[in-house]
C-alpha cells in the first residue's frame, strides 16, 4: 500500500505539468481535467461537480466564524448511500428531538466539542477533557485526560478535538470567551495521561501516522487573524517541530483537512473566489506536498479520496457524474436543505421542526413565489410573477391566531457565501412559545443556493441582498405575518451591513433592531489595509482604494455613509472591546453619527415626537466570537419587549428553564 501511494504521488507530480498546460490553453471543464489528470496517474476516474450548497464550510471565510466538525467514517457505497440518506437523516433528527424532549430543561447545555474514535468518545466535561467508552457516553462514567485549569486561562473551553490514529495522543484546541487566540494541547494517553506539549495560536490541525508508525501532528499557525504557516510535529523520544509551508499572498488563508478515509491530508489555500490544494500522503508525511492544481482566479475546488479515487468538487465545468459528499456538520440543526427539497417532491406531510407544535414555512420574494408548510399538506407550490426565488424559513406556533398582531423577529446574514444560522438557541424557543414569529431570510450573498447565490450578492451586487431582505419583509406583511409596528430585525457581524442599509433606506418597515458585533462602516474599513482582514475580503466587498467603481458602489449601501436625519427604528448594538474582526471604532462612529441624525430629525418633527432609542452596549473584554452570555441575551430580549410594549414576565420565566442565572 505504501509503495502504491508513492507511485501515485510520483505520477501526480508528472501529471500536473500537463494539467496546468491544459488549463491555460483550453476552457476548463471536467473532460479536460479528468482526461489529462487521470490518464497519467492510472486511477479509475475523477468525479467533479459544481460546488453548490454541499461545499465545505470554511471557518476562515467570514467575519462570522462557525464551528466545523469532521467524520472519520468511510463513504458508503453510492447506491447504498442514496437509499439510506433519507432514513438516516430522519433517524438522526428523531434522536435529537427525543433527547431534547426527555432531557430536563434545567440541565440543557450546548456541547462545545465531541469526537468519536475507536471505542471511545472524547469531549469536555466541566473544566476537563475526558473520554468514555462509546456505550457509556451518557452515563457520566468517564476518564479525565486533562484539567483545563492547568492552563491558567479565564473560563477556558474546548472547541476542537483530534485523536491520533492509534490513540497514543489526543490534541485539543482551547480558547476563552474573550479571545480568538487558541492554544493546542497534546495529551499523551496512558494510565496516567499527561500533557506532552502545547502550541499557541493554532487554527486547524490533523493527525497522520508515518511509515515508522509514528504520530505526526500537522497544524496551522494564526497570527493577527491571518493563517499562512503550516507546521508538522512529533512527540515522545523523537520530538520534532518544523514549519514547511508559508503562504506569501496576504489575501489567502490556509487550513488543513484530512480526507474522510484518513488517507491524505489536504493543505487548502483559499480566498473568497479561488483555491489551491496540496496533497500530503498520510503514509509518507515527511515527503514534500504535491500540488493538485495551481490556483486560477475564480476557480474553487475541494479534494476528497476513497478507494484510490480522488473526488474533486469544483465550480467550473458541467458535471457528468454527481457524488454527494457531506458530513454531519453540513446539516443545519433545524433544516437540511437537500433533505427538504427531496421530501418536498415526494411527500405530502413532513414533520421536521425541532420546535414541538410549531410549523416551518418556506416563503418567497417579490410577491409569492412558493410556499411550503412542513407539518401541513404540501400542495401550495405556485408562482405569481417573474422574480428571484428567495427562500425564507418561518417558525410560529401552529395554534396561533391572528398572526398579523403577533410580534415578528427577522434574521438575516447574506455574506461570504455562508448559510444563515438556524441552530437551536433557548431564547429563540422561548420567543416562539411566547407567541413570536421567527423568520430567516436566506438572501443573495449567502450560500444556501450555491456559489452563484453568493456571487449574486457580493462586490457590485451587494444591493441584491438588500432588495431581497426588503422584499421578504414586505411579503411577510402581505401574507398576514405581523405588521411594521411589531416587526424587529436582528443580525450578527456582516449581516449588519444589510440591516444598517435597510434602516437607512426603508426604516418604516421596522420597529426595533438588535445588532451584535455589526459591520457598519464598510468603506473606511476596506480602505484600511492595516486591518487584519481587509486584504482577505477584497473579493467580498471590493477594493475602494484602487477601484473607483467599487468605491462609489460601496458608498451607495454602506450603513455609516448613508445615515441621514429621518425617523429610525430603535436600535440596540452589542459590541466587544477586543473585537479584532469588526473594529470597535467603526461601531462607535456609526452610533454617534446615528444619534446626531436622530436628534436633528427630532428638532423638526414637532411636539409629541418621540425619538427612537439608540443603545450601544460595549462588553468589556470579549471578541468577535464571544459565547452567548446571560447578560447579553437578557439585555437584547428586554430591549425588544420594551420597544414593542410587550409584557416580558413569562418569557424570562421560561428562559430560566434553559439558562442558569
Amino acid at each position: 500500500m505504501q509503495q502504491k501511494s508513492k507511485l501515485f504521488l510520483q505520477a501526480l507530480k508528472y501529471s500536473i505539468l500537463h494539467l496546468g498546460k491544459c488549463m491555460q490553453k483550453q476552457h476548463l471543464n471536467h473532460c479536460n481535467f479528468a482526461d489529462h489528470y487521470y490518464s497519467r496517474i492510472k486511477l479509475k476516474k475523477c468525479h467533479l461537480t459544481k460546488c453548490l450548497q454541499n461545499k465545505p464550510k470554511i471557518s476562515e471565510l467570514a467575519r462570522n466564524i462557525p464551528s466545523r466538525s469532521f467524520s472519520c467514517k468511510d463513504f458508503l457505497p453510492i447506491k447504498q448511500e442514496k437509499e439510506k440518506s433519507l432514513s438516516e437523516n430522519m433517524d438522526a433528527f428523531e434522536k435529537v428531538r427525543t433527547k431534547l424532549e426527555t432531557q430536563p430543561q434545567e440541565e440543557y447545555e450546548i456541547i462545545n466539542a465531541e469526537i468519536k474514535h475507536g471505542g471511545f468518545v472524547y469531549y469536555q466535561e466541566g473544566c476537563c477533557l475526558v473520554r468514555s467508552k462509546d456505550e457509556e457516553a451518557d452515563n457520566d462514567n468517564y476518564e479525565v485526560l486533562f484539567n483545563l485549569e492547568e492552563l491558567k486561562l479565564d473560563q477556558p473551553f474546548i472547541d476542537c478535538i483530534r485523536v491520533a490514529p492509534d490513540e497514543k495522543y489526543v490534541a485539543a484546541k482551547i480558547r476563552t470567551e474573550d479571545s480568538e487566540a487558541s492554544t493546542c494541547i497534546i495529551v499523551k494517553l496512558s494510565d496516567q495521561p499527561v500533557m506532552e506539549a502545547s502550541f499557541p495560536n493554532v487554527s486547524s490541525f490533523e493527525w497522520v501516522k508515518d511509515e515508522e508508525e509514528e504520530d505526526v501532528l500537522f497544524y496551522t499557525f494564526q497570527r493577527n487573524l491571518r493563517c499562512h504557516d503550516v507546521y508538522r510535529a512529533t512527540f515522545g523520544d523523537n520530538k520534532r517541530n518544523e514549519r514547511f509551508y508559508t503562504e506569501k499572498d496576504p489575501s489567502y488563508f490556509v487550513f488543513l483537512y484530512l480526507t474522510k478515509d484518513s488517507r491524505f491530508l489536504t493543505i487548502n489555500i483559499m480566498n473568497k473566489t479561488t483555491s489551491e490544494v496540496w496533497l500530503i500522503d498520510g503514509l509518507s508525511p515527511w515527503d514534500p506536498p504535491v500540488l493538485i492544481q495551481k490556483r486560477i482566479h475564480g476557480v474553487l475546488y475541494y479534494v476528497e479520496h476513497r478507494d484510490d479515487e480522488l473526488y474533486i468538487l469544483t465550480n467550473v465545468g458541467e458535471p457528468t457524474e454527481f457524488k454527494l459528499m457531506r458530513t454531519a456538520a453540513d446539516t443545519p440543526a433545524i433544516m437540511n436543505w437537500d433533505l427538504f427539497f427531496t421530501m418536498k417532491r415526494n411527500t405530502k406531510v413532513v414533520d421536521l421542526d425541532m420546535f414541538k407544535d410549531h410549523c416551518v414555512l418556506f416563503l418567497k420574494h417579490s410577491n409569492l413565489l412558493y410556499v411550503n408548510v412542513i407539518g401541513l399538506a404540501d400542495d401550495s407550490v405556485r408562482s405569481l410573477k417573474d422574480g428571484k426565488l428567495v427562500p425564507m424559513t418561518v417558525f410560529h406556533k401552529t395554534d396561533s391566531e391572528d398572526l398579523q398582531k403577533k410580534p415578528l423577529l427577522v434574521h438575516v446574514y447574506g455574506a461570504y457565501g455562508m448559510d444563515l444560522k438556524m441552530n437551536f438557541r433557548p431564547e429563540r424557543r422561548v420567543l416562539v412559545d411566547d407567541g413570536w414569529i421567527l423568520a430567516y431570510c436566506h438572501v443573495r450573498g449567502g450560500g444556501e443556493l450555491g456559489l452563484q447565490w453568493h456571487a449574486d450578492g457580493r462586490l457590485t451586487k451587494k444591493l441584491h441582498g438588500l432588495a431581497d431582505l426588503e422584499a421578504c419583509i414586505k411579503t411577510l406583511h402581505g401574507q398576514g405575518f405581523s405588521q411594521p409596528s411589531l416587526t424587529t430585525l436582528t443580525a450578527f457581524s456582516a449581516g449588519g451591513v444589510l440591516v444598517g442599509a435597510l434602516c437607512n433606506f426603508n426604516p418604516d418597515l421596522l420597529r426595533a433592531v438588535t445588532l451584535e458585533a455589526p459591520f457598519l462602516d464598510v468603506l473606511n474599513t476596506m480602505m484600511d489595509t492595516t486591518l487584519p482582514l481587509t486584504l482577505e475580503e477584497l473579493e467580498e466587498w471590493g477594493n475602494p482604494s484602487s477601484d473607483e467603481k467599487h468605491k462609489n458602489y460601496i458608498k451607495r449601501y454602506c450603513p455609516y455613509q448613508n445615515i441621514k436625519p429621518q425617523h429610525y427604528p430603535a436600535i440596540h448594538i452589542t459590541a466587544y472591546e477586543n473585537d479584532e474582526r469588526v473594529p470597535l471604532k467603526g461601531i462607535v462612529n456609526y452610533t454617534e453619527k446615528l444619534k446626531e441624525a436622530v436628534m436633528e430629525h427630532a428638532k423638526g418633527a414637532g411636539e409629541g415626537y418621540q425619538a427612537p432609542n439608540i443603545i450601544l452596549d460595549i462588553q468589556p473584554g470579549g471578541n468577535h466570537v464571544i459565547e452567548d452570555s446571560h447578560k447579553k441575551i437578557t439585555a437584547q430580549i428586554k430591549f425588544l419587549y420594551e420597544e414593542l410594549g410587550l409584557d416580558s414576565t413569562s418569557v424570562f420565566e421560561n428562559l430560566k428553564k434553559y439558562l442558569k442565572f
